[in-house]
């Protein structure tokens, strides 16, 4: 029996190539691939500036740190992604608030957030996790913000390349942060971006990431810092990956639209977006009752599947002391079961998996 694997990373001759190119120039670590690089990626959200890191929890911490975020100050964010969102806030020597989510979008309720920066003193920032592919409802965040005068971070690690009301995501917050970790839309290997519209902000995040260099370089450390650089072989990969992204989403909205559609009649619920919004499906995510059940007999049928997350953040050991409830955020990680959309899922695959979904609910 064939197996449908959850994720597939797709890498060709081109990014062979260039990174051969990179061996053979020697130039090995931060250098002109990395500045391209940064430029691209930037132009490709629509953002001023693009800052480059070894992967997106450096990205994140950066971005936190060139805020200016960090003892005494709260952020708000989700419960229910990958850790290194809440990670990123500690590491930056602030605490993480988890407000609940939407259970359509799986994004930050707008509401919960307003509430948790009533109920809490020293926030100093909202973190809006764009999970799964789906852009938060930025504009509702934004507005939080603005009455509270908040900073927002954009944790955009799963969204490359989606957008909301027209726009994509890495343009809306003081920050907006991607990981290019191999499972992503696009890769680099491992690595990370940090993209901005405040030359501040881009400043201090390409200083903290640089050992606190300033942005002449040398040997002279304006503050203290970290080695968050990305390398030139991943850049040299990520500029090749960014021209292929496109391509890529298309490939799995069309995917994702096909189970939509092949599954409309099964108990199991399918994603659901907004119509302000565009999905780029780096997980294509569903709810089911019998979420574990129906995840082992897919997997006898040949179909991998992931469960993204089956613990909320706040109900993990390193959160032990969170002191919160976040029933939407709970009650969908027991639910969640993620399926294959990725660029390399054939017809005949989504025939299968829909199949074997419709014939175990039966």
């Amino acid at each position: 029996m064939s197996h449908i694997p959850i994720a597939d990373p797709e890498l060709g001759e081109r990014e062979v190539e260039e990174v051969v190119s990179v061996l053979e120039s020697g130039m090995l670590a931060d250098g002109p691939q990395v500045r391209a690089f940064e430029e691209e990626f930037a132009d490709f959200c629509a953002a001023s500036r693009g800052v480059a890191t070894s992967n997106g929890t450096t990205a994140l911490h950066a971005a936190l740190e060139a805020l200016d975020v960090g003892a005494g100050d709260k952020v708000v964010t989700s419960p229910f992604s990958f850790v290194a969102s809440a990670n990123a806030i500690r590491l930056a020597g602030a605490e993480p608030v988890f407000a609940d989510i939407d259970p359509d979008t799986f994004t930050l309720d707008p509401v919960a957030v307003e509430e948790a920066v009533r109920r809490e003193d020293d926030v100093a920032a909202v973190m809006a996790v764009h999970l799964y592919g789906l852009p938060a409802d930025m504009d509702h965040l934004l507005d939080v913000a603005d009455d509270y005068g908040l900073a927002v971070v954009e944790d955009a690690a799963q969204a490359h390349g989606a957008t909301y009301r027209g726009r994509r995501v890495g343009s809306f917050g003081d920050a907006a942060c991607f990981s290019f970790y191999p499972t992503k839309n696009m890769t680099t290997g491992e690595g990370g971006m940090i993209t901005t519209d405040r030359d501040d902000v881009a400043e201090k995040a390409e200083s903290f990431a640089n050992h606190g260099r300033p942005p002449e370089g040398g040997y002279e450390h304006v503050r203290v810092g970290h080695n968050f650089r990305m390398t030139s072989m991943a850049a040299a990969i990520g500029r090749v990956q960014l021209d292929r992204l496109p391509d890529y989403n298309e490939a799995r909205r069309a995917n994702a639209a096909y189970l939509s559609d092949a599954l409309a009649d099964a108990d199991a619920v399918t994603p659901r977006v907004p119509d302000d919004r565009s999905h780029v499906y780096h997980q294509y995510t569903i709810r089911a009752d019998d979420r574990d059940g129906l995840a082992d007999f897919l997997a006898d049928a040949g179909v991998g599947t992931g469960v993204y997350y089956p613990t909320p953040i706040h109900e993990q050991p390193a959160y032990a002391d969170a002191e919160t409830a976040n029933p939407v955020a709970e009650r969908t990680a027991d639910r969640a079961l993620s399926l294959p959309v990725h660029p390399n899922v054939t017809e005949q695959n989504l025939r299968t998996i829909a199949s074997a979904i419709n014939d175990y609910e039966r």
